[in-house]
């Protein structure tokens, strides 16, 4: 594994092992990476994801660099690839949550050490790993190959965390459902890429809410309006009306059916406090799930 800039190019077997070494080292502090630093260059705000790369470093004897826009201006003060050609002879690892997907792509060309995604317009695979880490710690005990059959069911917008997570679950052999307004659905030609690219890919979508709820075993909560849409959020809200994940559409779902949500969550929006704070909830264990799948993915990219 070179870089780490989807899901979709990760082959299985590499998704899998760094799942695998995330569980491996759960807890435990080591020196797999002494000597060694990761910049940090985030274009759009961050809570999880900065803190569990900087601390997955940090348990791993590694070091990071953090690096403000204002002091890159990524493609404005500085050429993207000439960043990447300074950045390549300094560290041993770039970590990079961008506004634009291509310029991950071009940074990832030019340059001789990891490149990983930490969010861009396209996906967001980082968050995808910990996804599937929260399924089999739920469903699994920790066997990532056994979440096969599993379906999770996403209610909401098909953005990048949907995509990564359609991508993932393929990946491991789980059902992908998404309840999401037509416009807002996910294109038709990219859902075509991933079925050539992932055999078995078992994904549908509808408009209705509650279409795919009574089979599933996770239901996933995501914004509405993501960032950078901001000047689209009364259309949006307007829009997802009647896909709030509350208590009425939970009780269309099993009694085992667990609730995750990537965060941050706007309570109220997209899903309610009942819900968030219920029992069903394994919201903030996922959250935490990303400092293990980033140490995980650290130690098999950098290791």
């Amino acid at each position: 594994m070179k870089h780490f800039l989807s899901i979709l190019e990760t082959p299985t077997d590499e998704v899998i092992a760094v799942l695998n070494r995330g569980f491996e080292l759960r807890g435990k502090q080591t020196d797999l990476l002494k000597g060694k630093t990761l910049a940090i260059l985030f274009e759009k705000p961050s809570l999880r994801t900065r803190v569990s790369f900087e601390e997955a470093m940090y348990r791993l004897g590694g070091r990071a660099v953090v690096l403000g826009q204002s002091e890159v201006g990524l493609g404005k003060r500085e050429a993207v690839e000439d960043v990447s050609r300074v950045l390549t002879g300094m560290v041993n690892g770039m970590c990079l949550r961008v506004f634009d997907h291509e310029n991950l792509k071009k940074m990832a060309a030019v340059s001789t050490v990891p490149v990983i995604n930490a969010l861009s317009d396209l996906s967001h695979p980082a968050q995808a790993l910990a996804d599937a880490m929260t399924l089999a710690q739920e469903f699994t005990d920790n066997d990532v190959t056994s979440l096969k059959g599993r379906t999770v069911v996403f209610v909401g917008d098909g953005n990048n965390v949907a995509r990564s997570l359609a991508v993932i679950c393929g990946k491991l052999g789980m059902r992908f459902r998404i309840s999401v307004p037509k416009q807002y659905a996910l294109a038709p030609e990219w859902v075509e890429k991933v079925r050539a690219k992932v055999p078995g890919f078992d994904f549908a979508s509808s408009d209705d809410p509650k279409a795919f709820l009574k089979d599933a075993d996770a239901v996933y909560a995501d914004t509405f309006v993501s960032m950078g849409e901001e000047s689209e959020k009364g259309s949006k809200l307007g829009a997802f009306e009647g896909f709030q994940l509350n208590d009425e559409l939970l009780s269309h779902c099993p009694d085992h059916t667990i609730v995750m949500h990537c965060l941050p969550a706007y309570r109220g929006t997209e899903i309610t406090d009942s819900v968030m704070d219920g029992p069903r909830s394994r919201v903030f264990p996922q959250a935490h799930n990303r400092l293990h799948a980033q140490i995980g993915l650290l130690a098999e990219l950098l290791g």
